[in-house]
């Protein structure tokens, strides 16, 4: 007959390959307990229930825009899809009027709407003076009469610092948000296919997962090493999950900001 810590064993043993094959998501510390070794289990943080605020923009192609918020602190979750428009459902392939958008969560307490706008500024695709279609066109989508105070000065600011050209951003109040495609959501991330895997992502999950937003950010190289080190324990990563986001966050240095 096994006795309660040979069953124990037989169990660890069992967990032990199928941890190998990354089937299962666990720490590396080990506690003991009446003789026996237990595993501390880690749970991937992909709900994180605080007090948030939005912000929407349209600022090029949104796959780089969902690494470069998703990797910044205070974001709690990112969307990419299609806003501005007025054809009913729209589609990657059918578009309408609609302009790709990045629609963010954010925690007020940790990064302000002018944070957030700073970064919008500075990392178009396709610049703010260039004309283009619609698609990619430079929108402000404002969710307050706050935020359009907020959004209005600070284009003023900006027209200041670019007093040689002419800013095309508009600023319009925020409509119906249609979320994009399951392949667009977390594209950076999705790229890394063995890691996505071990993060269990549904489609409802890649739309709402916090762990998820971030580590499409780290893995296209947005955000620091400190800050991911910080965070990392708390996103319920296991010690391979953490090896290899950090090895990519310092491979690509920024270098997947853009499509």
């Amino acid at each position: 007959m096994l006795t309660f810590c040979g069953r124990r064993d037989m169990i660890k043993s069992l967990s032990d390959n199928l941890s190998k094959l990354g089937l299962t998501k666990r720490s590396s510390t080990d506690s003991s307990v009446n003789g026996c070794v237990e595993r501390k289990k880690l749970t991937l943080l992909h709900d994180v229930d605080i007090p948030y605020e939005k912000a929407t923009f349209g600022m090029g192609c949104f796959w780089g825009a969902d690494s470069l918020y998703g990797g910044t602190k205070g974001i709690l979750r990112t969307r990419v899809g299609y806003c501005g428009g007025t054809k009913l459902n729209p589609v990657y392939r059918n578009l309408g009027d609609h302009t790709e958008a990045i629609d963010i969560d954010y925690d007020p307490k940790t990064i302000s709407y002018l944070e957030i706008l700073n970064l919008f500024w500075n990392n178009h695709e396709y610049g703010l003076t260039t004309k283009i279609k619609k698609q990619y066109a430079s929108i402000i989508f404002y969710h307050s009469e706050d935020q359009k105070r907020i959004a209005e000065e600070s284009r003023v600011h900006e027209q200041k610092i670019r007093s040689n050209e002419k800013i095309i951003t508009t600023i319009v109040e925020a409509g119906e948000f249609h979320s994009a495609e399951d392949y667009h959501q977390k594209f950076r991330l999705q790229n890394h296919k063995d890691l996505a895997k071990t993060l269990g992502l549904n489609s409802r999950l890649l739309l709402t997962s916090h762990v998820a937003a971030r580590l499409n950010g780290y893995v296209a190289g947005i955000g620091s090493v400190e800050q991911f080190e910080e965070e990392a324990a708390a996103l319920g990563l296991n010690e391979k999950q953490k090896k290899y986001t950090l090895e990519h966050l310092i491979e690509n240095e920024g270098g997947l900001l853009y499509c």
